[in-house]
């Protein structure tokens, strides 16, 4: 295996910032995360600000009983230990179930914050432990009932699964079928080339589904991290729900502070001549309330909090008594989440992709709020597997990652072009050229005898140049089908490293390769170097 930077520009200028101009964006980020003091200065924090958080003991007998059931390795066994221990901080990271985990990101998010919780404890020499926080509680469905697989003839198939309703319950109250479960499987067998490891990988999958995603997404991580101590939470846990219910009434009875905290924050991120990555609406609650099933996001009219359908309205008071009975109800929106994060962990810092990122510089102001202060924002590794086989054909026609990214289709036209003794589209042009210089005086002299006889000309004009781009087309797909072998090779590059023009990791699914590569492949990854600042690297196999 050989492991290249390849720096990659991120399309968000905040995340940009936060690595490489942090002070034009400190006031929005509070710590700079590349240096050590500033690590030394959040875990100070920590120690002084313990009232400030869930009971810790509470929380980590919760995290028991639920890695237990799901990712029962004595790595998160010791972790867990250490947690409950007073001075342990962790490292977190997040992400919805998706179907199969959904795509590599996900992995690459569970090794950054491993690896970034080891990396902590060596440079602080205090306890640090890996956590990830799966956001069960997201009822986006068409973001995550979906992986995207490379068949084999170079086809990009979608698996897809199908719930029985549409309605907005949240992914971890969402069950499939045995049927819808063995159905999405068959798929995926028939996606995944024969290997050595196919069967296996089938029958650990099999072993691994059921019931719903969030379900099936934390036996599947379990399996693959539980060995490196790597705690996991469903944020939709109705247990953990209970445990937060004070952190919700905060949520609920300072609404108006918090809010105003997140418009100013707004302002700040336009002021800066960009656009808050999250809706921050004049009169938001931040908070969704779960009725009939159906997750429904709340605002504020009139002193009174409901939904826009009207579905459900209630007076600050009722609701906080109703969260007292029912604290299974209540769910955070994306701006409340990292609130409930710190309030519930002890966190050092939170590993996130860029776009996280750019929606967390809406959240420092509110942190505050509630006497709390934002934690280490670390970016994702980012990677980009390469297989051998890429790698030849890259070589072969002389192409960088770079020409992937932003040029292939016209490298592919070019050298398709060089490869035809006849510049066909030269050729034809001077063709049609010739033609038209030669025709349009006959066609005015034709008419100077009739005029029905101009129309008539111009008409046949047309039609013989149409002709001449008809056989123009069948000489390129002569050439096309000359060279067709050479050209699957071109497609095998684009739809292997940059498919539907986004990064691998962010379309791909992992069993794509621990098919082809076993399971040693995980172990391989959490074998590179850490980074503290997501760079993009390529892995070439």
């Amino acid at each position: 295996m050989e492991v290249r930077d390849e720096p990659i520009s991120s399309q968000q200028p905040l995340a940009a910032a936060l690595i490489s101009d942090f002070a034009r964006v400190g006031h929005l980020y509070g710590n700079d995360p590349m240096k050590l003091d500033s690590w030394k200065a959040r875990a100070k924090w920590l120690d002084a600000s313990v009232r400030e958080r869930i009971d810790r003991k509470a929380v980590v007998h919760r995290l028991r009983e639920y890695n237990a059931k799901y990712n029962h390795y004595e790595a998160v066994a010791r972790s867990l230990d250490r947690l409950e221990q007073e001075g342990t901080s962790v490292i977190v990271g997040g992400q919805q179930a998706g179907l199969f985990t959904g795509p590599l990101l996900v992995i690459y998010k569970a090794i950054t914050i491993i690896q970034a919780a080891a990396e902590a404890e060596r440079e602080l020499c205090r306890p640090v432990v890996p956590v990830f926080w799966i956001a069960g509680e997201d009822h986006d469905w068409d973001e995550v009932n979906h992986v995207y697989m490379l068949s084999g003839d170079l086809q990009l198939n979608r698996i897809r699964a199908r719930r029985q309703d549409d309605i907005r319950t949240p992914v971890s109250y969402t069950k499939l079928s045995d049927e819808e479960w063995s159905r999405v499987i068959s798929e995926l067998a028939e996606c995944l080339p024969d290997s050595e490891i196919k069967r296996e990988l089938l029958a650990e999958l099999q072993e691994s589904v059921g019931g719903t995603l969030t379900d099936s997404f934390a036996k599947l991580m379990g399996n693959w991290f539980g060995r490196y101590g790597l705690i996991l939470m469903d944020s939709a846990d109705p247990e953990l729900r209970r445990l937060e219910a004070p952190v919700f009434e905060k949520l609920i009875t300072r609404n108006q502070e918090l809010r105003l905290a997140y418009l100013e924050a707004a302002d700040q991120v336009r002021a800066m001549g960009h656009e808050p990555q999250a809706d921050v609406a004049e009169d938001g609650v931040n908070l969704f309330y779960i009725h009939e099933g159906e997750r429904l996001l709340l605002f504020e009219s009139k002193g009174r909090f409901g939904d826009r359908k009207g579905i459900v309205s209630f007076t600050p008071e009722e609701l906080v008594e109703l969260l007292q009975k029912h604290p299974d109800r209540f769910s955070n929106n994306v701006l409340t989440r990292p609130l409930m994060q710190d309030s519930l962990l002890p966190v050092l810092g939170t590993v996130l992709g860029a776009g996280e990122i750019a929606y967390w510089a809406l959240t420092k102001g509110a942190f505050e709020v509630l006497g709390l202060q934002m934690p280490l924002l670390l970016p994702r590794m980012s990677f980009t597997i390469v297989d051998s086989t890429v790698q030849k054909n890259m070589e072969r026609y002389n192409l960088s990652f770079g020409d992937v990214k932003t040029g292939l289709q016209a490298k592919k036209e070019a050298w398709l072009a060089e490869q035809v003794e006849v510049d066909l589209d030269r050729r034809f042009l001077e063709v049609k050229s010739a033609f038209e210089a030669i025709y349009e005086p006959l066609i005015s002299e034709l008419g100077n005898l009739e005029k029905g006889l101009l129309k008539l000309g111009a008409t046949n004009k047309e039609k013989i140049t149409q002709q001449m781009d008809f056989l123009r087309g069948r000489a390129k797909d002569a050439v096309t089908r000359a060279h067709e072998t050479a050209l699957r090779h071109w497609d095998l590059v684009g739809l292997s490293l940059y498919p539907q023009d986004k990064l691998q990791e962010r379309v791909y699914n992992v069993f794509t390769y621990i098919n082809r590569y076993g399971y040693t492949w995980i172990n391989t990854l959490m074998e590179l170097p850490y980074r503290a600042d997501g760079s993009h690297r390529l892995i070439l196999l």
